[in-house]
């Protein structure tokens, strides 16, 4: 099935708008819409992914394999360059070949949706993302700092041990901020442009960034493509979850949407890279805090410019704050499908 005929499903008027036919399951809008009620629901689906694994660490296990077998430090630059180039496009093909089974499935008719509308909901990581950030609130204030250090360790690469509070505060809520678009709004752009091979692909492109798309000497040239490639499939999602989170600061009752703008396009060029610079800039002017700054990864000590101008004293009532931010601009961003197909109706 085409991107066209994928988007082109779609019902023709504007009653089949609101209650989709045929039966429960139908087009693209519904299916969006559903995937979101069942991650917000159901999460990582920890009961199952538990026992088989999930499809993300499929991935890493495949992109683990190629990079095992293809790169070893005593081989040129070029030589890196070209097996990281050659285990991207494979990792990403055998990601689209799989999102091309399930939309073939799905073609065959209502019932078979399910499986689309599964494979979405697995791939979006809202529920998921709010879990690990709150458990690091959680930790803080139940356990101090060293509860709050292991907690936010598990979702970022930097030294922990080097973190007060403040310190893992402005980790987690970084986290949450550029997670929102790798984990909730890239995945359903990708899924609207290229439907299942599109939302797979780019899974696939997201998850090698994060494993091999490193600055170090070990994948500068290996991971350079799937750095690169991360970068250009990134570039729209991160702006329009910048101004989705604008637009969820300025509907929040304790949060400025005037300064979450401000900030956003005065900062979000601070930030290394070109992409997750937007959301952070606008989580840190709709909170009024200050982000990113110094830091260290290991034994390298990173000495980034601070993005906002507010407050560096951050506490775990700061994290609780950002989710509630983060909350709203995932009930924005899962509206924008029914305002997509608005428009669609009305050509």
């Amino acid at each position: 099935m085409s991107i066209t005929a994928h988007i082109a499903a779609m019902e023709p008027n504007f009653t089949d708008f609101l209650i989709p036919e045929p039966a429960f399951f139908g087009p693209l809008f519904t299916m969006l819409v559903l995937a979101l009620v069942l991650d917000a629901v159901f999460g990582d689906f920890p009961w199952l992914f538990s026992r088989i694994g999930h499809p993300v660490v499929w991935v890493g296990n495949l992109i683990a394999w190629f990079e095992k077998r293809l790169t070893r430090p005593d081989r040129s630059n070029a030589d890196r360059l070209l097996r990281g180039t050659i285990t991207s496009l494979a990792v990403i093909a055998v990601a689209a070949a799989f999102g091309g089974v399930v939309q073939f499935i799905s073609a065959f008719g209502e019932v078979f949706m399910v499986f689309e509308v599964l494979l979405v909901a697995v791939l979006i990581a809202q529920k998921g993302l709010y879990q690990h950030v709150k458990a690091v609130s959680i930790a803080l204030k139940k356990d101090g700092i060293a509860g709050g250090r292991k907690a936010v360790s598990m979702i970022v690469g930097r030294n922990p041990d080097t973190l007060d509070e403040a310190g893992v505060s402005r980790a987690a809520i970084e986290s949450c901020a550029e997670n929102f678009s790798d984990g909730v709004v890239a995945p359903l752009f990708w899924y609207v442009i290229g439907g299942p091979i599109g939302i797979c692909a780019y899974k696939a492109i997201n998850t090698l960034d994060s494993m091999i798309g490193h600055r170090n000497d070990r994948y500068l040239y290996f991971g350079r493509f799937a750095a690169r490639l991360d970068d250009v499939v990134n570039f729209i999602p991160a702006r329009i979850a910048g101004g989705v989170i604008c637009l969820a600061a300025w509907i929040g009752g304790k949060t400025s949407g005037k300064a979450a703008w401000e900030t956003m396009l005065r900062d979000a060029k601070k930030h290394k890279s070109p992409n997750a610079g937007w959301q952070e800039a606008a989580f840190a002017g709709a909170l009024e805090i200050a982000l990113a700054g110094p830091r260290q990864y290991g034994s390298e000590v990173v000495a980034d410019p601070y993005i906002g101008d507010g407050r560096r004293d951050l506490t775990a009532l700061d994290i609780d704050r950002a989710l509630r931010l983060f909350t709203t601009s995932c009930l924005i961003n899962g509206a924008w499908p029914i305002v997509l197909k608005v428009i669609w109706v009305s050509l």
